[in-house]
C-alpha cells in the first residue's frame, strides 16, 4: 500500500506533471479536492473517485474527516492518489495529511505540483522577479485561519513582489493593510481562473483594487513587476 500526495497544478489540465499522471493510471482510489481541474481525474480511469473539496465557507468534509478517509483508503487498498490543486505544501495542508499518515504507519509519497502562485502568472507572462525592479517575492494567505490565537500576516513583509492566495474574501481588509507599508498607487494584478479558458485579469492599484467585483478562485499579485507586465501584454501577439 502506498498513498501518493499528488499537486494538481494551477489549472489548466495539462500543466500536472508526468509522474503525476502516471500515477493517477495506476490508483485505485483518487481522493480529490475542489481546485483539482476534474478532467485530470480521467487519468485514473479505474479508480474509485472520493471528493473532499472545500471552499471558502463550504467546507464539504473538514481537515480531521480527509485525514481518517486517506488512513482508510489507505489500510484498504494498494495505490492511493491524495490530489490537491496547485502543489500540495503551498497552502494545501499536505504536511498535515503526511503527519497523520506516519502516525498510522502509512507509507507515502510527495509529487509536486505546480504552484497557482507561481505558476499561473508566469503562464501569463507577468515575470515575478525581474532584475532591477524584483529581486524576492513572499507568497501569503489572504486568510488565516479564524481559530488562531495570534496572527502571523502582518504584511510589514519587504519582499519586492507580494503574491496572495484565497485573499479576494478579505481583499478590502488586506490591501488596507498593506498600504500602511507600501504607496497606494502601487500596481496590483488580480488573476481569476488562472491558466483556464475563462481567464480574467484585473489591473489596478492597492487603493482601488478594492472597489473591483472579483470572483474566486483568484490570486492578486502586488509590486512594479506588474509594469513590466503590462509592456509584455501590449507587445504580444
Amino acid at each position: 500500500m502506498r498513498v501518493y500526495l499528488v499537486g494538481a497544478g494551477p489549472g489548466d489540465p495539462e500543466l500536472i506533471t508526468l509522474k503525476g499522471i502516471n500515477a493517477l493510471k495506476k490508483a485505485d482510489v483518487i481522493i480529490y479536492d475542489n481546485l483539482a481541474n476534474e478532467e485530470i481525474l480521467n487519468h485514473g480511469i479505474n479508480a474509485k473517485k472520493i471528493y473532499v473539496g472545500k471552499k471558502a465557507g463550504e467546507h464539504y468534509k473538514k481537515q480531521e474527516e480527509i485525514n481518517e478517509i486517506l488512513i482508510k483508503e489507505g489500510k484498504d487498498n494498494e495505490n492511493i492518489v491524495r490530489l490537491k490543486g496547485g502543489d500540495p505544501f503551498v497552502f494545501g495542508r499536505g504536511g498535515e495529511e503526511i503527519l497523520s499518515l506516519i502516525e498510522n504507519n502509512i507509507p507515502f509519497e510527495i509529487i509536486p505540483g505546480i504552484s497557482s502562485a507561481i505558476g499561473i502568472p508566469t503562464r501569463l507572462g507577468l515575470p515575478i522577479t525581474h532584475r532591477g525592479i524584483s529581486t524576492s517575492f513572499t507568497i501569503i494567505t489572504g486568510h488565516e485561519d479564524p481559530k488562531k490565537k495570534h496572527k502571523q500576516v502582518k504584511w510589514d513583509y519587504t519582499a519586492d513582489t507580494l503574491i496572495i492566495l484565497m485573499g479576494i474574501g478579505n481583499i478590502k481588509e488586506n490591501t488596507k493593510e498593506i498600504m500602511k507599508y507600501r504607496r497606494e498607487d502601487t500596481p496590483v494584478c488580480v488573476i481569476e481562473n488562472g491558466t483556464l479558458k475563462n481567464e480574467k485579469i484585473i489591473l489596478k492599484t492597492l487603493k482601488d483594487i478594492g472597489d473591483e467585483k472579483i470572483n474566486t478562485p483568484a490570486i492578486l499579485i502586488v509590486g512594479e513587476v506588474i509594469d513590466i507586465y503590462k509592456k509584455i501584454k501590449s507587445n504580444s501577439k
